[in-house]
């Protein structure tokens, strides 16, 4: 019998390991910076024991984000400047993964993978593509390998593809994560992430796999985002201080609402190849509101992702006993969460950090437990969604 290689024998001991040692990394649609989570994992699947070791988010700068924005969400774009910021993007999150370490005081070598989400730049689900012949899509960009070898520490990368493989969407896995952490029997649970697309997990009381629900809800932060750096020059807005300037434009609210996307039975899935600045320009345009002030236009879009949410939990949840735990930077966003109250008064609506989940680290949590998953684990059959372990590995040589 032939030996394995060195990297297959190291692979084999890691998954082996009673303990783990896993970065997770998560680069959202905000581009705000990179968030890093060091997470500690025994066991797999339902009996997943983490810890949260250390977390930070590294701002990228205003260059960076320049630099992306020109193949993020777009149609059309330079196939040049795709290949290159892929390599560019994998090498240059290893280098922010050194230097988290290095602050943290931790070396490198004590570190057993990594899970990257990388840099969505593309979403395509066959509703919204609507080409007959071609199948869900969806594009990350951050080559696991030149992570791997700038960090010399054994990388999962690409998870979305498998999902997508496998008869899914691609999205939203927080469904993984928030089923092996979020869960608990006797009581109706709601995570909510409010990202750049906000989505939630349904975790029913009964504990049932066949009714969880997970799904994209619509916008979360991505259009009053946009909104305030076009507007405002901000980056977003910060202490809702923006919508709470301005006033609801009721026209231009319904007309945002008014389209098939909201409609759709779940679990589906959406980006800001729908939800752009120029959804709401055409929702201007058919309201006759292209004249309203700047304030009331980012408090009108605020509303719009509180109304999508209310409205997506009061039509599929008795909202009376739900307990819903926000994460996200929406869960900040304290003009949408007063309005998430006054629309379901019963609920109960808390951030992650009460389940032991930091809600700025959610995300990344969540990759770094779809790595322990990949090496150590067995696929979950969670309601509609498909059974498969996600991740390409990547060896650092």
């Amino acid at each position: 019998m032939l030996a394995l290689n060195t990297n297959l024998q190291k692979l084999i001991s890691i998954a082996q390991k009673h303990e783990k040692m896993g970065i997770g990394l998560m680069s959202g649609t905000s581009l705000d910076g990179l968030d890093i989570a060091l997470c500690r994992f025994t066991g797999n699947g339902l009996q997943t024991k983490f810890s949260l070791v250390n977390f930070i988010t590294i701002p990228y700068a205003d260059a960076f984000k320049k630099e992306v924005q020109q193949v993020f969400a777009r149609k059309e774009t330079s196939l040049e400047k795709v290949c290159l910021l892929n390599e560019y993007i994998g090498s240059f999150h290893g280098e922010l993964v050194l230097q988290a370490l290095a602050k943290w005081h931790i070396n490198p070598g004590k570190i057993d993978f990594i899970a990257s989400h990388g840099q969505t730049i593309y979403h395509a689900p066959k509703r919204l593509h609507n080409q007959a012949d071609y199948p869900n899509a969806t594009l990350q960009i951050g080559d696991g390998d030149h992570l791997a070898v700038k960090t010399g520490i054994f990388t999962i990368s690409d998870f979305r593809q498998k999902h997508l493989a496998a008869g899914g969407e691609g999205a939203p896995l927080a469904l993984y994560g928030d089923v092996l952490l979020g869960g608990k029997p006797g009581e109706d649970r709601i995570l909510l992430n409010i990202g750049g697309i906000a989505n939630l997990t349904w975790l029913p009381a009964d504990g049932d796999y066949a009714g969880i629900v997970c799904t994209d809800i619509g916008p979360g932060n991505t259009l009053i985002d946009a909104a305030s750096r076009k507007y405002f020059d901000k980056p977003y807005d910060e202490d809702s201080k923006i919508a709470f300037s301005g006033s609801v434009n009721e026209a231009l609210l319904n007309t945002l609402l008014d389209h098939p996307f909201f409609a759709e039975s779940a679990p589906k899935t959406t980006g800001p190849e729908l939800f752009g600045l120029n959804y709401v320009e055409d929702a201007q345009k058919r309201s006759a509101t292209l004249s309203i002030n700047n304030a009331d236009l980012v408090c009108t879009l605020s509303a719009f992702t509180a109304k999508t949410i209310t409205d997506f939990i009061l039509q599929h949840f008795k909202a009376d006993d739900i307990k819903i735990f926000a994460s996200g930077g929406g869960a900040k966003n304290s003009y949408m969460i007063d309005q998430l109250k006054k629309a379901m008064p019963k609920a109960t609506i808390a951030e992650t950090g009460e389940l032991g989940i930091d809600p700025d680290a959610k995300e990344a949590i969540l990759f770094a437990l779809l790595g322990n998953e990949a090496l150590s684990g067995e696929p979950l059959a969670i309601g509609g969604n498909p059974a498969a372990l996600m991740g390409k590995f990547s060896f650092p040589l």
